[in-house]
């Protein structure tokens, strides 16, 4: 049966679901889940492979009184707290029991995508808070960002006495519980517009969190300037974190990201590159995109194992991929797609250097005129499937091998694509004498032509950031 999905209660919802399809992509993105019967867990949930994301969506007006104090107080009852509290309350309910999640208000609608262990699970509480962007900017000035200030922890901490104290300031809500990412007006649009991927995502709210919860104080004039600090930076690995300088001295215990780095960020040559060179990547969206379309939809024209929760693993894998990797796949299949012959099938095989992450079969077949279509589905399926076996035979320690078919060209008046998973953790000598054979009597990967792919984030020079903070 297709899936259907919820679009949002209110005009923030749906747009909060807009951005998130954008980000997350449709497959993993689900607004107006419910734990039972009338009661709804939480705004927006997603769910992909082990990561749990939990949004809860507040469009409450902010108060404007004479006394501003009162007013941010009440605001941050009403936007932050309680929707901590839903965060916090979802988390907990499924952690609980995860299989009571719904796709309806009246529970007949089961959760369509696989929950992961709760021992290995790991969840991102998010709190959207509306409407204290522009009140904000007029008292303070800047972008109307909230200040982040680590060293304000506890509820009852962020609240602000008449006459003393600053309104405008967010901390850690509860050091004892999972950690609450507050975005507001402002920083919502910078922060998902920027890591448009999950995996990008992901990985710039778990560092942050160690970052806020480390022996350090940090204060920042917004959300954006911690984010622009961590793409600016990178550790030893080439994974962007919130590196200090070797300058600094090490007993140092304060650490203020200024008003400015976001700018200098958006407006350095670097990034400006990097965007331009990035848009080929959305190729590999739309493809995710044309998957998991017929997935929800109930269209695909084949499955080996029918049903959301089997067909999505192998569409994982591919939203898995960083907007870098993305860009290199994109401009591989592509250019794969174009020089294919027209006259005979053609393989691509790109393996990392670690084998355990995933590796991908890239196949083009034309549909011949002798061949009717359905024989001509099934016979690309059987090759693409051959294939992946193939790279484990002669790459034992393949784990997770992706493959990719369509047609060759662009411009062929048509286009439809095959995607398998296999996986490649139960391997039997039976599976070896098959690939073996399918390897020797068409000739795959008998004599590869190797050669190697790679690209840097920032095409131009690696940005050099003037480190604008205060230790």
């Amino acid at each position: 049966m297709p899936i259907e999905r919820a679009e949002g209660v209110n005009d923030s919802e749906r747009y909060l679901k807009r951005l998130c399809d954008q980000t997350f992509l449709s497959l993993w993105s689900y607004s107006e889940v419910y734990e039972s019967p009338g009661k709804e867990l939480c705004d927006l949930l997603v769910i992909s492979g082990n990561d749990i994301i939990i949004f809860s969506d507040k469009d409450c007006q902010f108060p404007n009184s004479d006394n501003l104090a009162l007013d941010w107080n009440r605001w941050f009852q009403r936007a932050i707290y309680k929707s901590a509290c839903q965060a916090w309350g979802a988390e907990r309910r499924i952690r609980r029991d995860p299989k009571r999640l719904f796709l309806d208000r009246t529970c007949s609608k089961p959760f369509p995508l696989n929950i992961p262990d709760m021992e290995v699970a790991k969840f991102h509480l998010i709190v959207v808070a509306h409407d204290a962007s522009s009140r904000c900017q007029n008292e303070l000035g800047g972008s109307g960002s909230l200040i982040i200030d680590s060293s304000i922890q506890g509820v009852d901490a962020h609240k602000v006495a008449e006459n003393s104290g600053s309104p405008f300031q967010i901390g850690d809500l509860d050091p004892s519980r999972t950690f609450i990412h507050v975005l507001d007006d402002t920083s919502l649009d910078i922060v998902m517009s920027t890591l448009d991927t999950i995996s990008d995502f992901v990985t710039y709210l778990t560092r942050k969190e160690h970052f806020l919860r480390s022996s350090l104080t940090v204060v920042a004039a917004g959300e954006e300037e911690l984010l622009a600090y961590y793409l600016m930076n990178m550790d030893e690995q080439e994974n962007h974190d919130f590196i200090i300088p070797n300058s600094i001295n090490d007993d140092f215990t304060f650490v203020a990201f200024d008003e400015g780095l976001w700018e200098d960020f958006v407006q350095s040559p670097q990034r400006k590159v990097q965007m331009l060179v990035d848009k080929v990547s959305y190729v590999w969206d739309l493809l995710i995109e044309t998957f998991s379309g017929h997935i929800l939809g109930d269209t695909q024209y084949f499955a080996s194992h029918p049903g959301v929760q089997s067909s999505e693993i192998a569409v994982r894998f591919l939203a898995r991929e960083c907007r870098l990797s993305r860009r290199v796949l994109s401009e591989a299949l592509c250019n794969f797609i174009m020089a294919a012959p027209e006259d005979r099938s053609a393989r691509r095989y790109l393996l990392r250097s670690n084998l355990s992450e995933s590796s991908y079969v890239f196949l083009t077949l034309p549909h011949f005129d002798w061949m009717d279509y359905e024989e001509y589905r099934t016979v690309r399926g059987e090759l693409l499937a051959g294939c992946c076996n193939v790279v484990k035979l002669k790459f034992p320690e393949a784990r997770h091998i992706v493959g990719i078919a369509t047609e060759p060209k662009f411009d062929n008046g048509g286009r439809s694509e095959d995607v398998v998973y296999f996986d490649a953790a139960e391997w039997t000598m039976e599976d070896e004498l098959k690939a073996k054979e399918f390897s020797e009597q068409l000739a795959i990967l008998q004599n590869p032509n190797m050669f190697r792919l790679n690209d840097t984030e920032y095409p131009v020079q690696q940005i050099r950031p003037d480190y604008r903070f205060r230790a």
